[in-house]
Parts: structure tokens; sequence; C-alpha cells
């Protein structure tokens, strides 16, 4: 059987085809490589940020419990303090209704010595 006469440019057009076919799948696995260790850097990196979130969140509750206790105690402080004020405030208000009542008292005493005087 003879040979058709463009066989071997189609033989030579394929071993070059196949060449740049085996050039890009290097270049494709090549590039499938760096992705996978793109994508591994990038889990390192995730686990790395998600541990130095959590430590970030334990170290915030312990420094909130430790407000939350100080916190409590002023509020214990600042109530015993408006409980003084307001006994304060008590006091004040009996001795100026004391005085009121004293003034008024006088008051009286001068209106009898006014009216006694004028009859």
């Amino acid at each position: 059987m003879p040979e058709p006469p463009d066989l071997d440019a189609r033989v030579s057009a394929l071993e070059v085809r196949i060449e740049e076919v085996a050039a890009e799948a290097r270049t494709a696995r090549h590039l499938a490589a760096a992705g996978d260790r793109d994508l591994a850097d990038l889990g390192v990196k995730v686990d790395a940020n998600r541990k130095a979130i959590n430590a970030l969140g334990v170290q915030t509750a312990a420094r909130f419990d430790r407000l939350e206790g100080r916190v409590d105690r002023l509020e214990t402080r600042v109530d015993a303090g408006f409980a003084a004020m307001d006994l304060g405030f008590a006091e004040v208000r009996g001795r100026l209704d004391q005085t009121a009542a004293g003034l008024a008292h006088i008051g009286d005493l001068l209106t009898t010595l006014i009216e006694r005087d004028r009859r």
C-alpha cells in the first residue's frame, strides 16, 4: 500500500503538537502544584489566625471577668454612698423642719407680743 503524499507532513505536525501538549501538561502540573502549595499556605495562615482569635477571646473574657468583679465592688460602694447620702439628706431635712417649726413658733410669739402691745 502506498503512503499518501502528505503523511510525512502530518506526522511532523502531530509530533510538534504532541511536544506542545506535553509542554502545556508540564506547565499545568507546575501551576497545580503551585496552587496546592498556596492552598496549604493559606490553610496554615487560617489556622494561625483562628488560634490568635481564640487566644484573644480567652484573654478578653478573663479581662471582662476581672472587670466585672471590680464593677460589682464599685456598684456596692456607690450604693452604700447613696444610702449614706440619703440618710444625711433625711437628717438635714428633719433639722430644717425643726428650724422652720421653731421660726414659725418665734413668729407666733412675736405676733402675740405685738398684738399685746397694741392693746
